[in-house]
């Protein structure tokens, strides 16, 4: 079994040593001596702080120690210093719960929430010292397993990971774990294990599909190479979310986190149908817990981690259809304990000022908002459904019940954009100070101001954007310098992401297992935490694709016809592509799709053996 490591002559050295000591309030620990126990470590590719924010890591943590014979252990990427201590004093990378080293576990689970992450993957595996190729992997190596959002196109990853979970892992992940129990008694080959997972729904193994190109470096085929594996491997769907495990208890840290707080979950899946949107296509159908489970599952969450303060957490949270009756709850029920109450951001056509008075009785916490672009004809491309009225309406509102500021979001880059509706994102700010000045007699208070917030637009696997191309960073950067100008006032601030760094996303979101000798390149040159702007490079990443005779345009900028194959194409996720082109042709006419909620759009969810009669 692997030796504990000695953490006391390094942590005096390093930026925030409590990172790397575990033993938090709500950690599990088992008897690491038993030889039979599985050993799982589930690894978030980031800092702690990130990663101990991200709730689908606390579930399943959870879900998987409940198993008591298997220890679930947390592992986050090293900060920059933390890693060059461990590498001087030969320190592999060990797990939190037992500081012991991950080398030797059965499982490294990596959750693929951002695609820029992907090198620090391979990095943690060499610091694990793990091979990180799969096909140099020994028969007592463990199995590198990935899952997440960015799962649902793995190929740029095929080189390095053994097993893919698509969709939701609660059930699957203890699925692979029973049937790892069985095959570790004996221990034939890892190709059988593989073979014997490889037909559990939300399992796909990369090497059990070849894949052709074409002459012009598009894909041609991808074809299962063994027998008895599915054609197509589609996602895992929790059907009932009562009866789902949520945690009871909430690990709570030594140190400030991004959400230091209670995050409830309301449901999975989302019916508004935006375009751009990846996650309101590929986590349908729309599953809601039951306001009796809500209340259960915070009783016990509240009792557990002594937090103050309650995130109700969703796709569209304002589309719960109990969200009255819950926000009731909570004020009756927490307000007078000084627990205060969180949205995240709204949706400007439901929005209730009723609501948003109750949740802040405790605190007064800002209020954001996405009409997502700033002309209507943009809106409707996109389908976001919500109109100029909805935004005065929301903010009028706001500003008569005592509100001094908001934060707008905007996507720019998006197909068919034109300057006007960049324009109009100036527009609809300037709106809003005049809406305020109306309110407040023609006043503009010190407190008073409006934050718009645009992120450039990244076109995703299983969107009806799929085919479009992404603006080239250069164009990008002129309409950031036009907003710049149009929105320059006292009373407004204006953040923008880099542009640079949307531009790989793009890149290796519609990649292909082409691209995992570029991910490979940029690691060996020392890429990684690319998700954080004072971290990233481009240089390395333009030199590892041209060492690879890869263009970058060719993955990003690229405008695709309906024709081409793409390397997702094989996995299914219950939304079809007829619906998706469908959806790219309305929005080529400025056609809005109304709410699942109100009627079917054949999305494919429902007919699916996967989500058949569950919207």
């Amino acid at each position: 079994m692997n030796k504990k490591v000695d953490l006391k002559r390094i942590l005096k050295k390093v930026e925030k040593p409590a990172r790397y000591l575990g033993n938090e309030v709500n950690s599990i620990h088992k008897d690491t001596t038993n030889e039979n126990l599985i050993r799982y470590a589930h690894c978030f590719p980031d800092l702690y702080e990130v990663g101990m924010s991200h709730l689908g890591s606390h579930i399943l943590y959870d879900v998987i120690n409940r198993d008591e014979d298997v220890f679930c252990e947390r592992v986050y990427a090293p900060s920059v210093d933390m890693e060059e201590k461990m590498r001087e004093n030969n320190i592999p990378l060990f797990a939190l719960e037992s500081r012991e080293a991950i080398t030797n576990f059965d499982f490294l689970a990596f959750t693929l929430q951002y695609e820029l992450s992907y090198t620090n993957i391979l990095n943690m595996m060499d610091l694990a010292k793990v091979e990180i190729l799969a096909k140099d992997r020994k028969l007592d190596d463990p199995f590198i397993l990935v899952g997440g959002p960015c799962a649902y196109n793995p190929e740029p990853m095929a080189d390095f990971v053994d097993i893919v979970v698509l969709g939701e892992g609660e059930e699957v992940n203890l699925e692979i774990v029973n049937r790892y129990k069985e095959w570790k008694k004996n221990k034939t080959t890892r190709d059988e294990f593989l073979l014997d997972i490889a037909n559990i729904e939300g399992v796909y193994i990369p090497k059990f599909y070849d894949v052709s190109y074409n002459e012009d470096n598009t894909i041609k085929e991808v074809k299962a190479n063994r027998e008895g594996v599915p054609q197509n491997p589609h996602k895992r769907i929790i059907k009932d979310m009562d009866l789902v495990e949520y945690p009871e208890k909430l690990i709570v840290p030594f140190i400030d986190t991004v959400h230091d707080r209670i995050v409830l979950e309301l449901f999975r899946g989302c019916t508004r149908g935006c375009r751009f949107c990846q996650a309101g296509m590929i986590y349908r159908p729309i599953r809601e817990k039951s306001l009796d489970r809500l209340k259960e599952i915070l009783e016990k969450l509240v009792k557990n981690t002594g937090y103050d303060e309650i995130s109700l957490s969703s796709l569209s949270t304002s589309d719960y259809s109990n969200l009255s009756e819950l926000t009731d709850y909570l004020v009756e029920e927490y307000a007078s304990k000084n627990i205060g109450i969180s949205l995240p951001s709204l949706r400007l056509d439901n929005f209730s000022m009723e609501i948003a008075e109750k949740i802040q009785q405790v605190r007064k916490s800002g209020l954001t908002f996405a009409p997502e672009a700033g002309t209507q004809r943009m809106r409707d491309v996109i389908n976001k459904g919500v109109t100029e009225e909805d935004l005065e309406n929301a903010t009028r509102k706001a500003f008569e019940m005592g509100w001094n500021s908001v934060k707008l979001y905007f996507m720019i880059g998006l197909p068919t954009e034109t300057y006007d509706d960049l324009d109009g994102i100036a527009n609809l700010a300037y709106k809003v100070i005049d809406i305020y000045r109306d309110v407040n007699g023609g006043k503009l208070r010190r407190a008073f101001g409006v934050t718009v917030s645009t992120s450039t637009f990244v076109p995703k696997p299983f969107t009806p954007f799929q085919w479009h191309g992404q603006d080239t960073t250069e164009q990008v950067r002129e309409k950031q310098r036009h907003l710049v100008k149009k929105l320059k006032n006292g009373n407004i601030k204006y953040n923008y992401h880099d542009s640079k760094t949307s531009l790989m996303e793009a890149v290796i979101a519609r990649g292909d297992r082409k691209l995992g000798k570029v991910i490979y390149d940029a690691y060996k040159a020392g890429a990684k935490f690319d998700g954080w702007a004072e971290h990233f490079k481009l240089e390395i990443w333009e030199e590892a694709m041209e060492n690879n005779n890869l263009e970058i345009a060719f993955y990003a900028n690229r405008e695709r016809d309906y024709e081409e194959v793409f390397p997702w194409d094989h996995l299914d996720v219950g939304v079809n592509k007829k619906f998706l082109i469908r959806e790219n042709e309305q929005s080529k006419q400025e056609k809005v799709t109304v709410d699942c909620r109100h009627k079917c759009n054949g999305c494919g969810i429902n007919t699916h053996t996967i989500g058949k009669g569950m919207c």
